[in-house]
């Protein structure tokens, strides 16, 4: 009789490799309550002189995507100012870093959808644009939904739409959704869904 044992490890990658920018001087140049925007003389891994700008987010992104037992969806339309354009997505904000993410996040369904849930899953941890930022990006599955009024920001001027879940992901697929939280979580939610 052959024995065949199976060992796997976890390898944290960030701790194989030093880090190879070394960092001589940094000064804030802009800064106000959602970002803080610094310059960094660096050395870079080449060994060359350059600065190097980062975009501290004071906020986590939290994206929603609240499904019915008919499998149906909720996107949020609206204009985004930094890409002139109009944009779908799952229904998102900011919450602050020392707040809880789950809390901020069920905040943030109800006040663009009029949405509350009582079952709740965090399905995805992304970087959202990490050669310049430090954002970090959750992404919730929301279930057992009640419908009530929203309750927008000053700054907001939402379309809702209700979709079957199917149209989303396939929205996602065909470039009509471009928001990176909203792909990265309709794209994992829907393999984890088998669409």
């Amino acid at each position: 009789m052959i024995w065949t044992f199976h060992l796997t490890l976890k390898i944290n990658y960030n701790q194989m490799k030093p880090n190879p920018w070394i960092t001589h001087q940094s000064k804030t140049i802009f800064n106000n309550p959602w970002i803080e925007l610094t310059e960094h003389d660096v050395t870079n891994p080449g060994g060359g002189k350059s600065l190097y700008g980062k975009v501290h987010f004071k906020n986590y992104a939290l994206g929603i995507v609240a499904l019915d037992q008919e499998m149906n969806t909720w996107l949020v339309g609206q204009w985004r100012y930094p890409l002139n354009e109009y944009s779908w997505e799952i229904p998102m904000g900011g919450g602050l870093l020392e707040n809880d993410r789950l809390a901020s996040a069920k905040k943030e369904l109800k006040e663009e959808t009029g949405i509350t849930a009582t079952s709740w899953k965090e399905v995805t941890k992304i970087h959202l644009s990490n050669s310049v930022s430090n954002e970090m990006g959750y992404g919730y599955l929301a279930q057992n939904l009640t419908f009530g009024e929203t309750e927008f920001e000053e700054t907001e001027d939402l379309e809702i739409r209700k979709l079957p879940f199917k149209e989303a992901l396939d929205m996602c697929l065909n470039g009509e959704i471009t928001d990176s939280l909203s792909v990265a979580t309709i794209l994992k939610l829907g393999r984890e869904l088998d669409f």
